[in-house]
């Protein structure tokens, strides 16, 4: 009993005690120490990392640095204090704060002497606008990436990405209403890697093809910004529906890095990294394996090896120069697309396959240099270039038996590229009256040598054509050719800061020349007697000679030519308050999308360029815990581009439109708990002066209407990093003129979570599909015939790349030899 009251008499003076401190007045603790905290943004609200935040106090002086989100906290002595805030490009900054001054959550506006957009001063925070999001590292140090496509999952952004026939093929893109097919038609969406284009034009499957992201190792990702439109003057070919910049790492933090992981469908994945603490220098090199054989009744086989590098010497302050390379291959087999009505009716299983020699092989290397300097002005000068050389072959069987009722449709598409690029850009602060302009200007070059083919197939031997019941059949396609694409560049941009930084203007104007010269042909396709390939003779169905002009069903492709397309940019950005941090902003932008080479000399009157008009307008809010931003978007393109999958080819369709709104939103309820999330809603996309029978619209297909995301993350949680992300698009259609041709539209759900064991070790666990949702990624609706013989069936029907089921990854990530 003793004990006990004893318990309760601790408990009562304890409780008492409490109250009597909460009932203290706060001027007894004026004497206390206090944490200064708070954020520093710009005069548009957008966060500032990496600036030196310095306190002068009575006792001394501290210093930190800010941290991704702008933000800053230091324990300070009683009495006044002063902040002073530097860095480069960033205009001196000084305030004094009084002893009995709220110090607790204080917001720092300070003046970028060199603009904000992602070159001298990179805002790699949660700020947004409607025209740039951006990204850090973080999602890419904390997540297990078991397929490549999850690292475009990563940038939301209103991107829909769907595997295109089961892993190792690029991703379809979609955005706005519009499908990209793998990123370079109907507007484009641009896609960079240290400002190397990935893209490829004039390929061997499809205009702007980005095999080479498959390259990019996840771990290597320093932050990525986001382009939401053709806004900027640096980039053109592709841009018309925005751009995505990666820029990777010069360094790793720790001496050595190492993630080992694994999980279903048979799949394991390393990163190995090796980056020596030099002075004055930066390098790495690092090696990522990995190796799966998806879900897929005929394993997808899928080996990946990526090695990657940098070396950067820091000549002086301002002034440095690097070295980078990349070097990559994949070797896959594919499930394909297959027929929905037979995954209906049970005949074929949804990870099943009509053709399982579908798939490819791809060898990739690219050496870069790059050259910064900058002066204490704030003036910069860069450049780059790189050389690149690929191969590729890919295997794909679209519709089966349809052209070739006896051996099937297989194909190999074939690309051999050696590249050339550079840039070079020259940004100038200067003063226009009191306050802070910039202009930028620059130009580059990239050339392309490409030897590219589609060739009949038969288990992956290209002889079908040429089988001897085969060689009659006009209907087999055989092309071949050494094209040549050039393309030459200049731009300048001018940003005017008024009224003390709160109006910001940005004018631009970009002019692309592009030259395609082709040497090759076309045998088949043609429909007999109505060929007028190299003559007036009508086509003979002969193939005994078909690369000479002996043989007029052999359509040769031999010519050069050459088009130019100017690109205006103008952007206005508005911050009316002097401490609500409300933005208001219209932006305009022209992008551009060049045509495929062959169908260029194909059909020389024809557009070379199409160019895509893009408008928006919207409003953002950003403070430390929540930002918020609205935008709706109008976008004209003055031609669509259609790829035609069993040819090849790539032709222009009529103009196009389409018009929506866009929602996203950051809210931190702590420092370690947030939400994220966005919606892109297209309200139509058509085409105009097009109708129906029935005087509806004639719509844009191939692209859903609704793309939303939305995340929980907890950060630093006693040791603990959690995630769970939300993807989700709407039914769409997939024919212009029938409402009832739907592609099924999906809700997915990732998890992954971090726990760090100790300063050197983490452990690392995913789950993909949270609730094992079955559901379809890339859907197309065109003819096929399922089964082999000429009276087989023919029909139309939608065909469909199956998404993964549940997939379960662990990984375990060890880092030794931290740098300061």
């Amino acid at each position: 009993m003793t004990n006990e009251n004893s318990l309760y008499s601790r408990l009562f003076s304890l409780f008492f005690a409490i109250a009597a401190v909460a009932f203290v007045p706060a001027e007894c603790f004026a004497q206390a120490e206090r944490v200064f905290r708070g954020v520093v943004v710009t005069t548009q609200f957008e966060f500032v990392p990496g600036l030196s935040f310095q306190v002068e106090t009575a006792e001394g002086s501290k210093s930190v640095v800010t941290n991704g989100e702008g933000a800053f906290a230091l324990v300070v002595p009683p009495g006044e204090i002063k902040a002073v805030i530097s860095g480069r490009n960033v205009q001196p900054f000084e305030k004094t704060f009084s002893a009995n001054e709220n110090i607790d959550s204080v917001q720092l506006r300070i003046t970028l002497v060199a603009g904000q957009i992602e070159e001298s001063v990179a805002i790699t925070g949660d700020d947004l606008s409607p025209s740039i999001e951006l990204r850090n590292d973080a999602v890419y140090q904390n997540s297990l990436f078991g397929r490549d496509d999850q690292i475009i999952f990563t940038l939301n952004a209103g991107i829909n990405a769907g595997q295109h026939e089961g892993g190792g093929k690029s991703l379809e893109i979609r955005r706005f209403g519009f499908n990209t097919d793998h990123g370079g038609v109907n507007g484009g969406l641009k896609i960079l890697v240290d400002n190397v284009q990935q893209n490829q034009a004039t390929q061997g499957h499809g205009q702007g093809y980005l095999g080479d992201l498959k390259s990019l190792s996840p771990e290597l990702v320093k932050d990525v910004s986001i382009v939401n439109g053709p806004f900027s003057a640096a980039y053109g070919d592709f841009s018309g529906l925005g751009v995505v910049q990666i820029r990777l790492k010069e360094s790793l933090p720790h001496i050595f890095t190492a993630r080992l992981q694994g999980g279903a469908h048979n799949t394991f994945r390393g990163f190995f990294g090796y980056s020596p603490n030099w002075k004055n220098t930066d390098a790495f090199i690092a090696y990522e394996p990995s190796y799966t054989d998806g879900p897929f009744k005929f394993p997808l086989k899928y080996r990946r090896d990526n090695i990657s590098g940098n070396l950067t010497r820091h000549f002086s302050e301002g002034r440095s120069a690097s070295i980078k390379l990349n070097f990559g291959r994949n070797d896959y087999f594919s499930s394909g697309q297959i027929p929905l009505d037979m995954v209906a009716d049970g005949s074929l299983d949804r990870f099943g396959a009509i053709d399982p020699d579908n798939g490819g092989k791809v060898r990739n290397g690219t050496v870069g240099g790059f050259f910064r300097k900058a002066w204490d002005s704030g003036s910069e000068f860069k450049a780059d270039t790189f050389v690149s050389r690929s191969l590729f072959d890919l295997y794909s069987n679209f519709t089966f038996f349809l052209a070739d009722p006896v051996f099937g449709d297989e194909i190999q598409q074939h690309d051999s590229r050696l590249q050339q690029g550079g840039n070079v850009q020259y940004r100038q602060p200067y003063k226009l009256g009191n306050d802070q302009s910039l202009l930028t200007v620059g130009g580059g070059f990239l050339l392309n040598q490409i030897n590219v083919g589609l060739y009949p197939t038969i288990g992956r031997s290209p002889s079908r054509k040429f089988l001897p019941e085969n060689i009659d059949n006009p209907d087999v396609l055989f092309t071949r050719a050494n094209a040549d694409v050039n393309n030459f560049s200049f731009y300048v941009q001018n940003t005017f800061s008024f009224f003390e930084g709160h109006l910001r203007i940005d004018a631009g104007l970009r002019y692309d020349h592009f030259s395609f010269k082709v040497n090759g042909f076309e045998l088949g396709g043609l429909e007999n007697g109505g060929g007028k390939a190299l003559g007036d003779e009508p086509c003979n169905s002969s193939f005994d000679d078909p690369v000479t002009p002996a043989n007029p069903c052999a359509l040769i492709l031999n010519g050069s030519q050459g088009d130019g397309k100017f690109q205006p940019k103008l952007g206005i950005a508005w911050s009316p308050f002097e401490e609500t941090p409300v933005s208001f902003y219209a932006n305009y932008g022209r992008g551009i999308s060049s045509q495929d080479a062959r169908g260029v000399i194909r059909e020389p009157d024809a557009p070379k360029i199409s160019t895509t008009d893009f408008y928006q307008a919207g409003t953002s809010y950003n403070s430390r815990r929540l930002s918020f931003v609205f935008s709706s978007f109008l976008i004209d393109r003055s031609n669509e581009q259609v790829y035609i999958p069993d040819d090849g080819s790539i032709e222009f369709a009529g103009r196009s439109r389409s018009y929506g709104v866009e929602l996203r939103n950051s809210i931190r309820f702590t420092h370690f708990l947030s939400f994220n999330g966005g919606l892109t809603q297209v309200i139509n996309a058509f085409y105009p002066g097009e109708f129906n029978a029935d005087g509806s619209r004639v719509i844009i297909d191939s692209a859903p209407r609704t793309v939303a995301n939305a995340g929980l993350v907890f950060n630093e949680l006693g040791g603990f990093n959690f995630a769970l992300n939300w993807r989700h698009i709407n039914s769409y259609r997939l024919d212009g003129e029938d409402a009832s041709i739907k592609a099924a539209g999906h809700d997915v759900v990732d998890l992954y979570l971090t726990k760090r064991l100790s300063k050197w070790a983490d452990l690392n666990f995913s789950i993909d599909n949270l609730f094992n949702k079955r559901y379809y990624e890339t859907q197309n609706f065109f003819e096929s015939r399922v089964l082999p013989g000429e009276n087989s069936p023919i029909g139309e029907r939608i065909h469909a790349t199956p998404g993964y089921p549940i997939t379960v990854s662990a990984g375990v990530t060890f880092r030794f030899g931290a740098k300061n």
